[in-house]
């Protein structure tokens, strides 16, 4: 058995019925469940305890670069040491694939589970995987959508993992609710906007989302904040505003910081060549590390 899988059993017991953890949700099996519900339970619980953090990312509106966020911070706790998976659960548009050049790679498994795609230290998942065709539009209602991610959460083999960072969709729909409610014990979401007022306001709607749900927002990236200039190193207000830096004081949450323009960004997502990597030495990517460290921090506070 792989060592992955040892711990995993170590860390759950690896027994329901004889695991002395009351506090678990998991234990019991709940009223009106079915006995094939229950199972798939227990075994999405056991699958997330070999996970020590999980991250999901929001944005409260779309074109914010939530997910270049995502695949950055994935690949920078990845190159930082870390044992991380990256879950896409945007349904409609999954945007992984392409910007970790995986376009038209298919998961898959080995008679029980489903097997995410490897890239070196860095496990991924993603429903477009799944999709015989990657132009095939995904009409989809609520249910089917939380059918799904639970799948994705219960069945693929993550292992042992430091960190599973989520890429959300935009807003505060079914996604994002189906995976705050299957996991249960986020350690918390990151929220990305812009400068601008309009997508600032979206993310009032995020965090009144988190708050609802009592999930603890770690912090707010401003995207596209300004632009540096790659020659004398100048930096440009492109879009007025500092809302992402003003939303964090006003919510009283940690600002995580600000992601100039940079077009090597673009190139890096169109490419599938994460940005983190490949500009290790830019200032955007200087950023980013300011980004990741203040997770870690958090992360270690407590």
């Amino acid at each position: 058995m792989p060592e992955t899988e040892v711990k995993e059993e170590q860390a759950c017991g690896g027994n329901c019925d004889s695991c002395a953890v009351n506090s678990c949700d998991a234990s019991e099996q709940k009223p009106g469940e079915t006995a094939e519900a229950y199972a798939n339970r227990q075994l999405l619980t056991k699958r997330m305890l070999g996970i020590k953090h999980k991250i999901v990312v929001l944005s409260g509106k779309g074109g914010v670069g939530k997910s270049t966020i995502a695949v950055n911070l994935a690949i920078s706790l990845s190159l930082a040491g870390k044992k991380v998976g990256l879950l896409d659960v945007d349904i409609h548009g999954p945007s992984i694939p392409t910007m970790l050049h995986l376009e038209g790679a298919r998961a898959d498994s080995d008679g029980e589970n489903i097997l995410p795609l490897k890239m070196g230290g860095l496990k991924v998942m993603s429903v477009g995987f799944l999709l015989e065709n990657r132009d095939s539009a995904i009409i989809w209602r609520g249910p089917m959508k939380m059918g799904v991610i639970e799948q994705l959460l219960r069945d693929v083999k993550w292992g042992d993992l430091d960190y599973l960072i989520i890429d959300s969709p935009p807003g505060t729909g079914d996604e994002p609710l189906s995976v705050v409610q299957l996991i249960g014990d986020l350690d918390g979401a990151v929220m990305v906007t812009t400068p601008q007022a309009v997508a600032a306001a979206d993310v009032r709607k995020s965090l009144d989302f988190c708050r609802q749900l009592k999930l603890k927002v770690l912090g707010i990236v401003e995207n596209m904040s300004g632009f540096v200039c790659p020659d004398c190193g100048k930096e440009t207000e492109i879009f007025s505003g500092n809302n992402g830096e003003l939303m964090a004081n006003e919510a009283g949450v940690p600002f995580l910081g600000k992601i100039p323009i940079d077009p090597a960004v673009g190139a890096s997502c169109d490419s599938g060549a994460p940005f983190v990597y490949h500009y290790s030495k830019t200032e955007t990517a200087k950023r980013f590390e300011n980004v990741i460290n203040k997770i870690l921090q958090i992360e270690e506070e407590k």
